[in-house]
Protein backbone atom coordinates (compact mmCIF):
# COMPACT_ATOMS: atom_id res chain seq x y z
CA UNK A 1 0.00 0.00 0.00
CA UNK A 2 1.53 3.33 -1.09
CA UNK A 3 1.32 6.60 1.23
CA UNK A 4 -0.02 9.62 -0.15
CA UNK A 5 2.40 12.78 0.73
CA UNK A 6 1.04 15.90 1.47
CA UNK A 7 2.29 19.04 0.15
CA UNK A 8 3.01 21.37 2.51
CA UNK A 9 3.19 24.50 0.89
CA UNK A 10 3.61 27.75 3.25
CA UNK A 11 0.83 30.05 4.20
CA UNK A 12 0.43 33.18 2.68
CA UNK A 13 0.93 35.86 5.55
CA UNK A 14 -1.36 39.05 4.48
CA UNK A 15 -0.28 42.26 6.15
CA UNK A 16 -2.50 44.66 4.90
CA UNK A 17 -5.39 45.12 6.51
CA UNK A 18 -8.85 45.54 4.76
CA UNK A 19 -10.93 48.91 5.50
CA UNK A 20 -13.12 48.66 8.63
CA UNK A 21 -16.45 48.38 6.83
CA UNK A 22 -15.40 45.58 4.92
CA UNK A 23 -17.61 42.94 4.95
CA UNK A 24 -17.07 40.69 1.49
CA UNK A 25 -13.56 39.38 3.19
CA UNK A 26 -15.22 38.36 6.47
CA UNK A 27 -14.44 41.25 8.32
CA UNK A 28 -16.44 42.00 11.55
CA UNK A 29 -18.16 45.47 10.78
CA UNK A 30 -16.35 48.46 13.45
CA UNK A 31 -19.87 50.21 14.71
CA UNK A 32 -19.92 52.84 17.28
CA UNK A 33 -23.36 53.94 19.25
CA UNK A 34 -26.12 55.78 16.95
CA UNK A 35 -24.42 54.34 13.63
CA UNK A 36 -27.18 53.41 11.11
CA UNK A 37 -27.26 50.28 9.91
CA UNK A 38 -28.71 49.48 6.09
CA UNK A 39 -29.96 45.89 5.69
CA UNK A 40 -30.15 43.63 2.81
CA UNK A 41 -33.37 42.78 3.54
CA UNK A 42 -36.38 45.20 4.72
CA UNK A 43 -38.13 45.05 8.31
CA UNK A 44 -42.17 43.84 7.99
CA UNK A 45 -42.89 47.30 9.05
CA UNK A 46 -41.02 48.72 5.47
CA UNK A 47 -37.87 50.10 6.71
CA UNK A 48 -34.16 49.04 5.81
CA UNK A 49 -32.40 50.90 8.40
CA UNK A 50 -31.69 50.50 12.15
CA UNK A 51 -30.04 52.40 14.96
CA UNK A 52 -27.10 50.59 17.30
CA UNK A 53 -27.93 51.03 19.98
CA UNK A 54 -25.79 48.39 21.87
CA UNK A 55 -22.48 47.32 21.52
CA UNK A 56 -20.43 43.63 22.43
CA UNK A 57 -20.65 40.07 21.45
CA UNK A 58 -24.20 40.70 20.67
CA UNK A 59 -25.53 44.13 18.74
CA UNK A 60 -28.44 46.09 19.83
CA UNK A 61 -30.50 47.18 16.87
CA UNK A 62 -33.49 49.66 16.56
CA UNK A 63 -35.82 49.53 13.73
CA UNK A 64 -36.14 53.51 12.50
CA UNK A 65 -39.69 52.52 11.05
CA UNK A 66 -41.51 51.24 14.18
CA UNK A 67 -39.02 51.31 17.04
CA UNK A 68 -38.96 47.55 17.09
CA UNK A 69 -35.90 46.39 19.12
CA UNK A 70 -33.40 43.47 18.36
CA UNK A 71 -30.52 41.81 19.20
CA UNK A 72 -28.10 40.09 16.56
CA UNK A 73 -24.33 38.33 16.99
CA UNK A 74 -21.75 40.67 14.89
CA UNK A 75 -21.42 37.22 12.62
CA UNK A 76 -25.09 37.38 11.57
CA UNK A 77 -25.19 40.89 11.52
CA UNK A 78 -22.05 41.44 9.28
CA UNK A 79 -24.44 38.43 6.46
CA UNK A 80 -27.09 40.56 6.80
CA UNK A 81 -25.71 44.21 6.38
CA UNK A 82 -26.08 45.88 3.00
CA UNK A 83 -22.91 47.78 3.31
CA UNK A 84 -20.76 50.12 5.98
CA UNK A 85 -22.42 51.67 8.84
CA UNK A 86 -23.27 55.71 8.49
CA UNK A 87 -21.91 57.64 11.01
CA UNK A 88 -23.46 60.70 13.13
CA UNK A 89 -27.22 60.12 11.64
CA UNK A 90 -28.99 60.67 15.06
CA UNK A 91 -32.24 62.24 13.29
CA UNK A 92 -34.97 59.84 13.36
CA UNK A 93 -36.65 59.01 9.66
CA UNK A 94 -38.65 60.90 7.92
CA UNK A 95 -42.20 59.98 7.55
Amino acid sequence: MQRMMMSRTPLVNSTTAAPADCIIHGMLPDLALGDVVRMRKPHPCGSSEWNVVRLGADIGLTCRGCGHRILLPRRDLAKRMKHGANRGSHEPPAS
